[in-house]
């Protein structure tokens, strides 16, 4: 799995995350989906997202792969 894959997992899983946290726990939760939102658009803008530094901190190899 590339860095864009698991980009795409981790946003979906930190988005299904913050909606349980909304379901079960508070709906102070909405805060967190607002921060993962407003990183996604800022990400588009600026060309660097916190998450690809984190994956690549963590060996996640970048590029894509050949299908």
């Amino acid at each position: 799995m590339n860095q864009e894959e698991s980009l795409r997992l981790m946003a979906g899983a930190v988005v299904l995350a913050g909606v349980a946290g909304v379901y079960f726990i508070s709906a102070w939760f909405l805060l967190f989906l607002v921060f993962v939102g407003l990183n996604l658009i800022q990400s588009a803008f600026t060309k660097w997202c916190p998450a690809m530094w984190l994956l690549d901190k963590c060996g996640v190899k970048g590029g894509c792969c050949s299908r």
